[in-house]
């Protein structure tokens, strides 16, 4: 059974309604059958997430939980809408609304966001769903490799295991680090190569390193007569 404290917690910190006991027992008792309400409870609380935009009201998300709890468990789109909203189900049919009638109103509730968004998340990815038939028609294609009489069919159950059971490849990321030259570096690069050229030439001719380094650097343009 939920508690205040559970309830508090997984609604997100904006929601401000305040949760009473009241309310935490209406959630516990949204149906009669022990296993259905058990879902429900869990459901409310795994999808809890969806309240995070702020833009439904608790009492909608209530609703919608219970419907698509419903849903999942196998009850047509009427039956979750009816078990969903019991009060609101027998006034349509206390006053006479036909099937119809009846069934836009289930389409319209069907369609809405808050019960759509709640639905996506319930949704198993596919392979997960028939893990049970993928390793069937492994069992398949490795008989079909190991006994069938063509040779062509016993090498296309192979390859076809070949192909589906490989190891997964590595991806390899390169990264290339490179220096875009430009006319400014190469001016820099040949000026330093000039003056390392003109020091040993300096050092060649008795002049001390002491008096290299504390030689000024003059930039000069020379000009053409």
């Amino acid at each position: 059974m939920l508690t205040i404290h559970e309830v508090e917690r997984a609604l997100p910190k904006h929601i401000k309604v305040p949760i009473t006991q009241s309310m935490v027992d209406s959630l516990n008792n949204l149906s009669t059958d022990p296993v259905i309400a058990q879902n429900m409870r869990e459901n409310f609380l795994s999808y809890s997430n969806v309240l995070k935009d702020g833009k439904f009201k608790l009492e909608d998300y209530v609703h919608a939980v219970a419907y698509v709890s419903y849903k999942i468990m196998g009850y047509s789109n009427r039956d979750s809408y009816s078990r969903t909203f019991p009060g609101r189900y027998q006034l349509l049919v206390g006053r006479g609304a036909s099937d119809k009638d009846i069934s836009s109103y289930v389409a319209a509730f069907n369609k809405n966001k808050l019960v759509n968004i709640i639905l996506e998340q319930t949704l198993i990815p596919t392979w997960v769903l028939n893990q049970d038939i993928y390793q069937q028609a492994i069992n398949v294609q490795a008989d079909m490799m190991l006994n069938a009489r063509s040779e062509k069919v016993r090498v296309d159950a192979a390859n076809s295991l070949l192909t589906h059971l490989k190891k997964p490849e590595k991806k390899e990321i390169e990264l290339s680090i490179g220096v875009v030259d430009n006319s400014g570096l190469n001016e820099m690069r040949d000026s330093l190569r000039k003056m390392a050229e003109m020091q040993q030439q300096l050092i060649r001719d008795g002049m001390s390193t002491k008096q290299i380094a504390d030689a000024k650097i003059i930039e000069a343009e020379v000009v053409e007569q």
